[in-house]
This record gives C-alpha cells, structure tokens and sequence, in this order.
C-alpha cells in the first residue's frame, strides 16, 4: 500500500493484509533510496490499521493508517499535508502531482541513486474513467488521474504515494496511489484512493490533533457529470468514482502499482 504523513498517523496500501506492526520502519525526509539522506529521520510503528472493507480483487477501499511509535518535528524537509475534506469537488482537468520512487516506465526500474520523482497529470473524471478502464472498476472511494495520449502516470512501486493539488497558498492530497492497467499507456489512465472519502474514518481513530482537512473546490461545471457510455448509469443518476495494471482492462483484473 502507498504511504502519507498527516502527524504521526501514515496512509499507507500495499501492506499484505497485516496488521501486526513489527519490522515496520517508516523513512521521512528521503530524497535518495541508496546514498546520502542528510535530512532523513526514521520511526518504528505502533500500530497499523486496516480499513475493515477492502477488497484486495477490485482495490475498493485501497487504503490503511499506521502509527508512528513517536511523534515527529517537523523541518524544512520534513512537513505534513492538508487533506481533502469529505465533499471535495476535484473535477476533470485539475492539475494535480503524484510523487513516488516506482518505475520509470513499464519494466524500467527507476535508476540510481534513485531520487524521488514527480509527475504532473490532471484529475480525469470517475464517468470518463469507469469507461475507459471497463465501467465498474472505478468506485466513488476512487479519483482517476492521467493523460489521455499516454506518457505520463505513477507507475508500479509508486503504490502508497500521494496525489496533490494546490489550492491557493495550500497543497491539498486528493489521492493515494492505487493501481492501473501498465503505466501511461493511452486511454487508461491512472485510479487512486480518493481521500476526501475517508475523513469520518480518519477522524475516528485520533482523539487530537488531528490531521488538517480542507475543502477543496473546483471552479466551474465539470464535464464528466455528461460523459457516458454504454454500461454507465445515466449521468442524472451516477455518482462520482476512478485504477488496474496489465494488458487489457476487458480481460484482466486490476493489479496494485
């Protein structure tokens, strides 16, 4: 599962479906997996908690939270993100950046000293996503990312890493890396845990301090809310969703990036 600081709690996916919390070793502050990390600090975990109703075959509730053995000051390298509030409104076109050490591309392993990546990509609508990737496999726990011609997307080994975007001033994390068919191939673009579906959850396992949620909003109509194709529930009925990783969404099943 894909990681994300908010205090001392981490999201995190990809976890093999244990909760027990030995062995585990949480990194902040890592530029570089090999070589020098002068800004790097480490933590044990305490606890993992698994959301109770994922499901490993379709990636729905693709998400879990640890907690830190101790809490964390914060440094010029080391900062928490704002979270996307319950009711967020992330429309078709909004610019967003994913963050993460996996592949470079299909097969090609990211190369040495392995510095952390970025990559632009805008929010793809749940209705235009569903369609592409074989409507059903986006749920609205999910938010899709990507670009249509291909070339740009998280890849496998990205899992866990987060999706933000900026509003005004302040960088807002709408999406957990989940899963895809391959990596920035055209028309399948890339699906992620959808925060903002989870703060009542997030909010239940911390009694303070908790983690900063802010409403995001996009400006304007959204154009998925007309999109459709054949399968989709009809746009005045259908309610928001968003990603697998293999060769044909239509033949295979989602696999976690």
């Amino acid at each position: 599962m894909p990681v994300l600081v908010f205090y001392y709690l981490y999201f995190v996916l990809c976890i093999n479906f244990s909760s027990n919390p030995r062995g585990w070793t949480i990194m902040l502050g890592r530029q570089n997996q090999e070589g020098n990390n002068p800004n790097e600090l480490s933590r044990t975990v305490a606890r993992i908690i698994l959301h109770p109703n994922y499901d490993s075959i379709t990636n729905n509730n693709d998400i879990a939270l640890l907690k830190l053995s101790s809490p964390v000051t914060f440094t010029d390298y080391i900062r928490p993100v704002c979270l996307a509030a319950g009711g967020s409104v992330f429309n078709n076109g909004t610019d967003s950046w994913v963050t993460g050490w996996g592949a470079v591309k299909e097969g090609v392993s990211l190369p040495f000293p392995e510095t952390l990546q970025e990559v632009e990509v805008p929010v793809l609508g749940n209705r235009q996503c569903n369609c592409l990737n074989g409507v059903g496999t986006v749920t609205d726990n999910m938010i899709c990312a990507g670009v249509l011609a291909g070339g740009k997307d998280s890849c496998q080994g990205d899992s866990g890493g987060p999706m933000v975007s900026k509003q005004g001033s302040v960088w807002v994390q709408s999406g957990i890396v989940s899963f895809g068919f391959g990596c920035a191939r055209p028309n399948l673009p890339g699906v992620y845990s959808r925060v903002s579906r989870y703060q009542s959850w997030i909010n239940s396992f911390i009694s303070s301090d908790k983690p900063g949620f802010v409403q995001f909003t996009s400006s304007g109509p959204d154009a998925d809310s007309s999109y459709t194709c054949p399968g989709l529930t009809p746009p005045s009925t259908a309610s928001p969703t968003t990603r697998p990783s293999t060769t044909t969404p239509t033949l295979t099943s989602p696999a976690s990036k």
